[in-house]
């Protein structure tokens, strides 16, 4: 039995992943949206947040290069990530929880470590049955992460993109995925009719 199962924490836990350029932020804020105009009261996390030292530490950390700075950039985005869980789990204010990245950061952690770690993670802090990973090819996020006027993270190259799309097919086997080659809005009405059916 996990530490912390859904029910025991909210009406509704939603989570959005995916290699950069996937449409991510884009995604939850169509989902809280959606929930919003229910009524419901809807929190968003994007992590790395800036609102705490954890995740300011982890965004310093993905713009410098090295192994030293990928390990750091991992743990202190899981730091984030259970502050966030700690902080807005409990929370009576909050109806809809909605995270853009969660637990799949520790892909980045070297092989063998990272499946042991996912397992402990996965176990330990809660999940949902609305888990998306949105699957991009990574031509298209290398194509879309340079149309953005932002400086480069460690992982947002042709190469790690690659590495790291193949890495997330041994972590993603109880999520949904959805291909985030396609539009929008297209990807939405996917994510958001699963949201709804499970409500």
């Amino acid at each position: 039995m996990k530490c912390l199962q859904n029910s025991d924490f909210m009406n509704k836990f939603i989570v959005v992943d995916g290699l950069d350029g996937s449409g991510k932020d884009t995604q939850v804020n169509l989902i809280a949206e959606a929930y919003r105009k229910q009524g419901r009261s809807v929190t968003v996390r994007s992590h790395p947040c800036n609102d705490n030292r954890y995740g300011r530490k982890s965004k310093q950390a993905l713009l410098k290069t090295g192994k030293y700075n990928k390990i750091k950039a991992t743990v202190y985005f899981g730091l984030d990530a259970i502050r966030s869980v700690v902080k807005y789990s409990h929370n009576d204010d909050v109806d809809v929880l909605i995270f853009s990245r969660y637990i799949l950061a520790v892909m980045y952690l070297p092989n063998v470590v990272n499946t042991v770690v996912y397992k402990i993670v996965a176990f330990v802090l809660p999940t949902s049955d609305c888990m998306f990973f949105l699957d991009i090819t990574p031509e298209e996020s290398l194509r879309r992460i340079g149309s953005r006027n932002e400086e480069t993270e460690m992982f947002e190259n042709i190469d790690s993109l690659r590495e790291n799309r193949e890495k997330s097919r041994k972590f993603t086997y109880n999520w949904n995925v959805v291909s985030a080659d396609d539009a929008p809005d297209v990807i939405s009405q996917k994510i958001i009719s699963k949201c709804f059916e499970t409500d």
